[in-house]
């Protein structure tokens, strides 16, 4: 296999040029300049909203074709500003491949707008009374995301997502709890970067969706917390040692703050209620009871599997009468985290690669340079790659690579792919589908009779399920029976915080889940071994 010129997308792209930086996004006319800049790190200025009132993503049209200027723009900008091609980004959709130059971006953000578009998921409840305005939040072990709604009308005003800063005390959960549990202070620290990461991305919406930000965080009345059990733990500042106790993994944790009002006052929110809704157990989470009621996995019909793909992966099936879930260490790899040339899911990420007359085609988020892999891009790299047999199905190169590794393009180092790699996905993927087999046996389910399987997590926003099957990661499934669900934790939080009566939800799955715990379980740890090699796995066994 070779790489060329032929990695850059074919799709039409729009340049945007401030001062030293440039930034590419696709050319569609159904998406905004401004939309479509706010999933990057250089965004233009707003507090709209992108209705265009207030006029501040000012944006120069140097090349190219897009929409005539809209009302707002008539009433915001002067004929001369117009007729020089200075445009409001909101409002600008394009035409086909152009040039803009933007000369006041707005400050620099951590906080990223997802690129998805903005939902309703009820009409609204009008009985939500003086403090209309509430939050919804994902706390995952590698990334945050959130929502801010108007709960009385059923509008979100706007979503981010970000990185988790407690990163930097570990990339994996087991390490931040061992400092949480080693050094007494670090239990408030760990509470504190996670509280502090949140409230900047609810003051990150508010500042450039509604223009205002004290006043609105006066009006909120409710935030609610999904997460994994350690993540939640941490960021109740919980500081003891009840993760590491056996008979707790799965026993149902309480994750609660003694420390609310001090909370609500570090938010500014006043009148908010801060809720965490409880993990199912010590290594299952809310996350996964959240993606359960996001896919409505009890209205399905049975059998259905649902799998939230991240540091942790939870896996639940639905057998018609009972949910059997479990959680597996699938390691930070389906998050592009771990792996040597791993990134998130950013502009620059490879997120697909994909085979063209020949030759490798690497598609980035953004249409940017390519930086690094996130899961997905890994995945159809070491799919094409073993289907060329450059890799083994041990997971071993057929022949011996540099010690800077396999570029995919070989003047970007970014795009190097190094056998430890392959071996912390193998690790991964070993465990998630040994864990799917041992959930299918212990309920008397084969897996061929599947429904339908729910792919959750920012890992299958991208994904392509013919790679994942290919390498064993999925069911050999017909590929309609696969969905995609990739926000599904906040996507149920969202559902909770907007529902008149959230208990039916939470109480109607939770009791009829049972939680399985496989360390230990001497039939799961040699299905692992057997899923370790890069083979579809056959969907009885």
């Amino acid at each position: 296999m070779n790489a060329d010129d032929r990695s850059a997308a074919a799709d039409p792209l729009v340049s945007v040029v401030c001062g030293d930086r440039m930034r590419t996004v696709p050319a569609d006319p159904h998406t905004s300049v401004r939309h479509a800049l706010d999933t990057g790190d250089l965004r233009v200025r707003a507090a709209c909203g992108g209705l265009g009132t207030c006029g501040a993503c000012l944006i120069t049209v140097l090349e190219g074709e897009f929409n005539p200027p809209t009302l707002a723009e008539r009433q915001k900008l002067l004929p001369e500003d117009l007729a020089q091609g200075r445009r409001l980004a909101c409002q600008l959709y394009p035409r086909g491949p152009a040039k803009l130059y933007l000369e006041h971006p707005a400050p620099d953000s951590a906080w990223k707008s997802p690129d998805s578009a903005c939902r309703v998921h009820a009409a609204g409840n009008p009985a939500m009374g003086d403090y209309p305005f509430g939050v919804a939040v994902d706390l995952g072990t590698s990334h945050i995301r959130l929502s801010l709604w108007q709960r009385q009308t059923g509008r979100r005003i706007g979503s981010r997502i970000g990185v988790n800063p407690q990163l930097a005390h570990g990339a994996d959960v087991l390490t931040r709890l061992d400092a949480e549990r080693l050094a007494a202070a670090e239990s408030l620290i760990l509470a504190g970067e996670a509280r502090q990461a949140v409230i900047e991305g609810v003051r990150d919406i508010l500042s450039r969706d509604l223009g205002e930000i004290t006043p609105i965080l006066q009006q909120v009345g409710k935030v609610l917390i999904v997460g994994n059990t350690a993540m939640l733990s941490l960021i109740c500042g919980a500081g003891d040692d009840s993760l590491y106790d056996p008979a707790n993994w799965q026993a149902s944790i309480a994750c609660v703050p003694d420390d609310l009002a001090a909370w609500r006052d570090n938010w500014r929110m006043p009148h908010a209620d801060i809720e965490i809704v409880q993990p199912l157990a010590g290594f299952v989470g809310s996350d996964l009871l959240a993606a359960l009621i996001a896919a409505d996995i009890t209205a399905l019909p049975a059998p259905a599997m649902l799998a939230d793909f991240g540091t942790n992966t939870e896996i639940a099936l639905w057998d018609g009468g009972r949910i059997w879930a479990t959680s597996v260490p699938g390691g930070p790899a389906f998050e592009g985290v771990g792996i040597r040339n791993g990134i998130g899911a950013e502009a620059g990420a490879i997120q697909r690669v994909e085979l063209d007359e020949g030759f490798l085609r690497l598609q980035t988020i953004g249409a940017a340079s390519a930086r690094g892999f996130c899961g997905s891009g890994f995945i159809d790299a070491v799919a094409l790659l073993l289907a060329d047999g450059v890799i083994k199905p041990s997971g071993r190169f057929a022949a011996p690579q540099p010690a800077t590794g396999l570029r995919l393009e070989p003047d970007n180092p970014r795009t190097a792919i190094f056998a430890s790699d392959i071996d912390i996905f193998q690790r991964a993927k070993a465990s998630t589908a040994a864990a799917m087999a041992q959930l299918a046996k212990f309920s008397g389910i084969d897996l061929a009779s599947l429904n339908s399987f729910w792919i959750c997590g920012s890992f299958g926003r991208h994904l392509q399920v013919s790679s994942a099957i290919r390498l064993g990661l999925l069911p050999d499934l017909s590929r309609g029976r696969f969905q995609m669900l990739a926000d599904a934790s906040l996507t149920g939080c969202e559902r909770l915080l907007l529902a008149p009566d959230p208990g039916k939800f939470t109480t109607g799955i939770a009791q009829r889940i049972r939680v399985v715990n496989l360390g230990g379980v001497v039939e799961y740890e040699n299905r692992f071994i057997d899923h370790l090699r890069l083979q579809p796995f056959g969907v009885t066994e």
